[in-house]
């Protein structure tokens, strides 16, 4: 913010020493604390406390793929008390953690579960297939055939295997359960064909061999409608439950328009496919079971009253999904469905999410202490003068004219991504960006990281360097041999927090992760060699940030938490406006403003928050250094890491 020529009557403020800075050793301990009660609190959640065994496993598939996944086995199975098996599918951009509230519930009443990675999505293996959901169901098919067919799992019922998915992974489940109808109805017809020629009816091992290729008896869909077709439900025989969000973005593609499924084509498809044409029904009873369990006609239809990314995360709706399958499964658990842990679980791993955060700001003290790096720690510059009224007006107008630019430029920027990235929007396998919801965020990053930097150097040519300010004020100052130790400090960092998340892992089989916010420990190390594409380009995008915070938004006489808030909400208003478009609109109208990019405007909501503490923590390490460098080589490392490793990503195979 440029300051006003009556600069020089006010002091400039003394450099800011936070708590983490002036008592490293204590906040250091205090985040390992977190890390800790964290993990170990979320691993006593899913393990039911002590109840429920969690394992880690990888499936080779075929064409050299593979699927990564967590089973939740109840100690109480064993091969004389089998329990059903569900294999639950998260959706598009999420990992098979983003389901705990699926696993953790279906476990605790007594059902193994086996939580995958879809492919390209966490841990799992690209695939070769384009048309994954429909052939794979993104991983669900091998593994459903994995579960029916290995001895290792002697401990399943083999007739009692279910499948449950979320968006896309609705999508998901709903294929696989077609297609392994579809084999049924094909070895039925075989046998028919081979018994019409002779006279004979179908023998009672013909009719038994035709159903075991119909390996899934149940199926829960949560937050997809599209693919309710004719064509699909015709070869499904399970019973099938389904919950689409009352709310739901996505809504402006089914038939009607609109989320509602009491008279939704694709609702009254799914319930009538188990009448005659005569006993059809004309509108769906929300909440009403339909057709029986014992012949594979049941048929519940749920409209969670929430949005599509958040459904997932709606106890409602988790409820709805254990009450299903325990109802299909012919199981009296004792807990009501109602009654739910996983909550807990979501809150531990938000303590050591909070706690690896912490961490960065203590142990980066701690190295800047060591000889190697005490030359990085410089005096901190004096602050900007305090504005006056010509420079709060510049200073003001700036803000909102960036904010504007971040709102109305990140579509347009995802649109450009697909023109500039074609084979990741097609989901093609490909080395060249393929992350196809990150090159939007990307390109409208590089755009704003530059416009950012040439309003910068504007306002000091055409008004600060007028009004007292000084190239000494920003930091900036530096030479190839200290960015390089800056660079080599950053990696101890970043190394250091990913040891402390791994550990978490191996020890507890948690993450850090709060809702849509996850650093993500399980991710094929070819991740790494996908960062160096983007971590230069983002980098553009911190520095710019970097600057701004502490050589553009740091004021004399200003209270330094003001001060901090001003720059994060500077940092994220301009996204906060898409989501207060996008859902302003939706409440006013029922149809999302974003139509065809609405994915994009969700996916913000893991964005925005860590938007929003950025500035933090480029002001905490601009402190420790008195340069603009240590943060965003630190943030942008980390934060960028955690991204890339919680998306979609069309890596090659070979």
């Amino acid at each position: 913010m440029p300051p006003d020529s009556s600069a020089n009557h006010f002091k400039t403020d003394a450099p800011v020493s936070l708590k983490p800075e002036k008592k490293p050793l204590k906040m250091l301990l205090i985040s390992f604390a977190l890390i800790l009660v964290g993990s170990f609190g979320a691993h006593l959640v899913q393990t039911g406390g002590g109840t429920i065994d969690v394992v880690g496993f990888k499936l080779p598939t075929e064409n050299g793929q593979w699927v990564t996944a967590d089973l939740f086995r109840p100690k109480s199975a064993s091969e004389t008390n089998q329990v059903p098996l569900v294999v639950v599918c998260p959706g598009f951009e999420r990992s098979k953690e983003t389901m705990s509230g699926y696993s953790i519930e279906l476990a605790r009443r007594g059902i193994a579960v086996i939580t995958i990675d879809p492919y390209n999505q966490g841990a799992s293996s690209s695939t070769k297939q384009r048309r994954s959901a429909t052939v794979e169901g993104y991983g669900v098919v091998p593994m459903v055939e994995y579960a029916f067919n290995t001895p290792n799992l002697n401990y399943v019922d083999k007739s009692r295997i279910g499948a449950v998915g979320y968006s896309a992974g609705g999508n998901a489940v709903l294929q696989s359960v077609s297609r392994f109808g579809a084999r049924q109805v094909k070895a039925l017809r075989q046998a028919q064909f081979r018994r019409s020629e002779g006279g004979e009816v179908i023998t009672d091992s013909e009719r038994t061999n035709a159903q075991s290729q119909n390996k899934i008896t149940a199926v829960f869909i949560g937050g997809y409608v599209l693919t309710l077709t004719s064509n699909v439900l015709d070869t499904v025989d399970a019973n099938v439950g389904l919950d689409y969000a009352y709310y739901d973005e996505g809504a402006f593609r089914t038939t009607n328009g609109v989320a509602h499924m009491n008279n939704a084509p694709e609702s009254l498809r799914l319930v009538n496919s188990i009448f005659s044409p005569d006993k059809e029904i004309a509108e769906v009873e929300i909440g009403k079971v339909y057709g029986e369990v014992s012949n594979r006609t049941m048929r519940v239809v749920h409209n969670t009253k929430n949005i599509h990314p958040v459904l997932p995360y709606d106890p409602e709706h988790i409820a709805h999904m254990t009450a299903f399958f325990t109802t299909a499964f012919g199981l009296e658990p004792g807990i009501p469905a109602s009654r739910q842990t996983w909550p807990w679980k979501e809150l531990c791993t938000f303590l050591s999410l909070i706690g690896g955060f912490l961490f960065l700001v203590p142990f980066t003290s701690q190295l800047l202490r060591l000889p190697v790096f005490q030359s990085l720690v410089h005096p901190v510059p004096p602050a900007l003068p305090r504005p006056g009224r010509n420079g709060k007006v510049l200073f003001w107008s700036f803000f909102i004219f960036s904010a504007l630019v971040a709102c109305f430029l990140f579509i347009p920027m995802a649109r450009a991504s697909m023109v500039l990235f074609p084979e990741a929007t097609n989901r093609t396998q490909t080395w060249f960006f393929p992350q196809r919801i990150n090159n939007a965020i990307l390109l409208w990053a590089v755009v704003n990281g530059i416009l950012g930097l040439v309003i910068f150097f504007l306002t000091y040519k055409l008004h600060g360097k007028k009004n007292g300010i000084t190239p000494e004020m920003w930091g900036l100052r530096t030479s190839v041999k200290e960015i390089a130790k800056t660079f080599c400090l950053a990696m101890a960092v970043c190394a250091a927090f990913y040891v402390l998340l791994f550990a978490s892992y191996g020890v507890f089989h948690t993450d850090f992760r709060f809702t849509f916010v996850s650093a993500a420990a399980s991710f094929p190390p070819k991740m790494l060699l996908v960062s160096l594409m983007y971590l230069p380009l983002f980098f553009i995008f911190y520095l710019a940030n970097s600057i701004r915070v502490n050589c553009a938004g740091r004021f004399a006489g200003q209270k330094d938490w003001v001060n901090r808030l001003i720059n994060a909400l500077g940092n994220s208003v301009g996204l906060m406006l898409i989501l207060a478009i996008q859902y302003g609109y939706f409440a006013a109208t029922g149809k999302v403003f974003w139509t065809d990019e609405w994915l994009y405007a969700n996916l913000l909501l893991g964005v925005i928050p860590m938007m929003f503490i950025l500035p933090y923590f480029h002001r905490c390490f601009f402190n420790m250094t008195g340069k603009v460098y240590l943060g965003p080589m630190i943030t942008c490392l980390i934060f960028i890491l955690m991204m890339l490793t919680s998306n979609v990503c069309y890596i090659p195979l070979e």
